[in-house]
């Protein structure tokens, strides 16, 4: 599909949403009316119900095998106790990632395995080394206590909110069943005042609608604090994912270039190398008929000539596939002015940098434009197109923009999703904004290193 690149302001260039974004639904009642029935809020409440009983059980086991473990490390029996009570921990801590996932949609990855090299002695020194599985004991002594008050600020709020807003509807057991003439709000022995009257009833049902309406934000405002917890202490540390971050960087790299290998072959063997094969060949032949047929040698040896300035050129284009010779003598301005140049479309190239990235980063960024405007030519339809690039602190920004139908994204078969994933092995960013019927822009983010 269509893909370019708008020159937006510069001013701001945050990544935006990605193309095929939906509008929000419209409401006809704002969020704080919406939020005790919506769905989020009863998922959040039972979250903090469940927490109650789990936390009490995690906290048990924890203590319990943890005390018992380090209280028999003098006979040696404790160590491996205590590597199954952080198993245990690590175990608890699977059903709280589930937990998490299925009420907070929360989807927290799973922490690095133990790696143990073989055998018991390995393995429960792997469980003891591992920072995972002391996270997941610090989880269970914290999240108890947590737990206790979160599930009593909530519990009360929602149950006096709710008996306190439906109370004109129940009043009617007090004087039926009890005796009395409603909730007393005060009693000495002597005097007691009854909430009885029309006037306090209303004032009693107004005050629990609006602890209603406030208790599904202190129920979110708790859970945040339950998000925090599980993100930080049961999930992956952030060293650990960034050498998972990097090791799949790596194959993108690595995968990459093999198949940049595989098209010069290719392009090599199916091109220039059957060129100069069939030039070999005429040679042969002009070279046997220069004896008898001087003329007929002479039309051949012109042809061939002409093979060689084909076969030249088919070079230089790979060569400029390669590395073109214009980014490294004159930099990415006469770079990308060349390839707007080839374009189908006439393109705008503006380029505002005082000074040039390395050249990895300034490869990178050609033949991203590249990409990009090849999709103007293939896929847009478009009449325009422009380029822009600049630098924001230490990023080095690309902007693409064609004035085409649209509708680009990273599974339209344009040859983003490739693109997309060369950038993110530098640490780069690629945002598509491509509604359908147009413009399109795109957007690419690359760490600037000079």
């Amino acid at each position: 599909m269509a893909t370019a690149y708008g020159p937006a302001s510069r001013d701001h260039h945050s990544p935006g949403s990605g193309s095929g974004s939906y509008p929000p639904a419209k409401h006809f009642f704002p969020p704080a009316l919406r939020a005790p029935f919506e769905a989020r809020t009863w998922r959040e409440l039972g979250y903090v119900l469940l927490s109650l009983p789990i936390s009490v059980v995690l906290f048990s086991v924890a203590v319990t095998m943890v005390s018992l473990g380090l209280g028999m490390l003098i006979t040696f029996v404790g160590i491996p106790i205590l590597a199954v009570g952080l198993v245990m921990c690590r175990g608890f801590g699977v059903v709280e990632r589930g937990r998490a996932r299925g009420l907070l949609k929360l989807d927290v990855a799973e922490p690095e395995p133990v790696r143990g090299k073989g055998g018991v002695v390995s393995w429960v020194g792997a469980v003891l080394r591992s920072g995972a599985s002391w996270r997941h004991l610090l989880y269970a002594v914290l999240h108890m206590p947590w737990a206790v008050f979160a599930f009593t600020v909530a519990v009360t709020f929602w149950s006096y909110g709710w008996a306190a807003f439906t109370y004109p509807l129940w009043r009617w057991v007090f004087p039926v069943y009890a005796g009395i003439d409603g909730i007393q709000l005060y009693g000495d022995g002597t005097h007691q005042v009854y909430l009885d009257s029309p006037f306090e009833l209303a004032v009693t049902s107004a005050f629990g609608l609006a602890l209603v309406l406030v208790t599904p934000w202190i129920i979110r405002g708790l859970v945040s604090v339950d998000r925090l917890m599980v993100l930080g202490l049961l999930g992956p540390s952030r060293l650990a994912s960034r050498v998972s971050e990097l090791e799949s960087d790596r194959g993108v790299v690595v995968d990459t270039a093999a198949a940049d290998l595989r098209r010069i072959e290719r392009d090599l063997h199916d091109g220039a190398q059957a060129r100069l094969v069939a030039l070999a060949m005429d040679l042969g032949l002009a070279k046997e008929k220069l004896g008898h047929d001087p003329e007929a040698a002479a039309r051949m040896v012109d042809e061939a000539h002409g093979e060689v300035k084909v076969a030249l050129q088919e070079l230089r284009d790979l060569a400029r596939g390669i590395h073109p010779a214009v980014l490294t003598d004159r930099g990415l301005d006469a770079a990308l002015s060349a390839i707007a140049s080839r374009c189908t479309v006439p393109v705008k190239v503006v380029v505002d940098l005082e000074s040039r990235p390395a050249q990895a980063i300034e490869g990178i960024a050609y033949f991203t434009v590249s990409e990009l405007l090849q999709n103007v030519s293939k896929h847009a339809r478009a009449t325009r197109a422009s380029v822009d690039v600049w630098r924001a602190a230490d990023r080095l920004m690309l902007q693409v923009t064609d004035d085409g139908r649209g509708g680009a994204g990273v599974s339209t078969g344009s040859g983003l999703a490739g693109l997309t994933e060369r950038l993110d092995a530098v640490d780069g960013i690629l945002v598509i904004d491509s509604p359908a019927g147009g413009p399109t822009t795109v957007t690419a983010e690359l760490p600037w290193r000079g």
